[in-house]
């Protein structure tokens, strides 16, 4: 049986995009992928946010790849989000670095990239930039939005801000905002980017890019995403290359590990964007967002929660054991936040020592439980 291929489309918003921040940018570009067929009643369709390094490539091939889409052990024919049964849409955020509109994208104005003249982004722009695509796919009502890290967030911020619009969310270790530790972490990424002295305030060629510092950054961050004991399992205090060391070299397994995963890293991704993206994660605060109910955008009338129409709506949120980047216990606000709010919340949090990567790599008994909650949703 062949693999399964897809491509990689890109919508151009030929018109005004307007951030939270009030700017806005004359015209964007959203890449995004589908997989599955939309049906006649046009109401079997699911969005999928992406975390911080995703992209739209959320599954099956493209051509000549050796690897499939990041959560393509969860889309697909018979899997959580069943291909089969659904319409899976998946686009890569507003400020991103892989298709569509962010501070690497050229500046008509200028035939420079935008750099940091590029308007501050939010998690709700990003959800704004989406229901443009889902308005231009034929979309109006989802079947569920889901995402994990980042991407629960995205999903929790479109569930609010158009209730209409969505029948269910399935949030997956994630957070209704930022702890100051989440924030320190991701602190200190955007100060070795910014140290970088390649970085040159944001203004920077491809071929002259900040990789040592978005390299450190992409370390900092991985540490994070995996627990104490799954790191010392695999890792230890075993050395490579004990032969050839040098001083302050690396010379223990988990010190090349990381070296190679900055190295990978910098090859598919963007300093700015990850200062940006990373800044809007941090600004994330969805209690503060329902209060707001997109005042900004006077004219959209549409946007916020009215708690008496909740009561039909569901949730899932999923948490992990080991996760110490985004703990249970944050997972467990939500529940009770959206609980509140009348909306029928399931939770489950599920015992494993991968960290915060699980929601990437222990996808069994998630999909498990996802198959459940979207049947249960008819």
């Amino acid at each position: 049986m062949n693999a399964p291929l897809v491509e990689t489309k890109t919508l151009g918003i030929e018109r005004p995009f307007r951030f939270e921040s009030g700017r806005t940018l004359k015209r964007i570009d959203i890449a995004y992928e589908t997989y599955g067929e939309l049906n006649g009643k046009r109401d079997n369709a699911i969005l999928i946010e992406h975390a911080l390094s995703g992209d739209a490539h959320a599954a099956f091939y493209h051509e000549g790849d050796q690897k499939p889409g990041w959560w393509d052990s969860m889309i697909g024919p018979g899997k959580a989000f069943d291909t089969d049964r659904y319409f899976v849409i998946c686009s890569n955020v507003l400020g991103g670095c892989r298709g569509t509109t962010g501070p690497a994208s050229l500046d008509p104005a200028t035939k420079r990239p935008y750099g940091l003249t590029f308007p501050p982004v939010s998690i709700r722009d990003m959800v704004e930039a989406q229901r443009v695509l889902l308005k231009h796919l034929g979309v109006e009502r989802l079947k569920t939005v889901a995402g994990g890290s980042m991407g629960g967030m995205q999903a929790l911020q479109l569930f609010c801000d158009y209730p209409s619009r969505s029948d269910s969310f399935i949030c997956i270790a994630s957070a209704m905002k930022h702890s100051a530790q989440q924030i320190a972490f991701n602190e200190v990424g955007r100060r070795a980017i910014m140290a970088d002295p390649r970085w040159n305030d944001g203004n920077y060629d491809d071929d002259v890019s900040p990789e040592g510092g978005l390299s450190v950054a992409r370390m900092i961050g991985h540490i994070t995403y995996i627990s104490e004991r799954m790191m010392q399992e695999k890792f230890g205090r075993q050395r490579k290359g004990i032969g050839t060391k040098t001083v302050f070299r690396p010379s223990f397994e988990v010190e090349h590990y990381l070296d190679y995963q900055g190295i990978a890293f910098v090859k598919r991704f963007d300093a700015n964007s990850y200062l940006y993206i990373t800044d809007a994660a941090d600004n994330f605060d969805l209690m503060a967002s329902i209060s707001s109910k997109g005042r900004f955008r006077g004219q959209n009338r549409e946007r916020g929660m009215n708690i008496g129409d909740m009561r039909a709506k569901k949730g899932l949120v999923i948490s992990f054991s080991s996760d110490w980047l985004y703990p249970s216990s944050q997972s467990r606000e939500i529940v009770r936040l959206f609980t509140a709010m009348n909306v029928q919340v399931s939770y489950t949090e599920i015992e494993t020592e991968h960290g915060h990567d699980a929601f990437l790599t222990d996808c069994g008994k998630p999909s498990q439980i996802i198959r459940g909650f979207l049947a249960s949703l008819g």
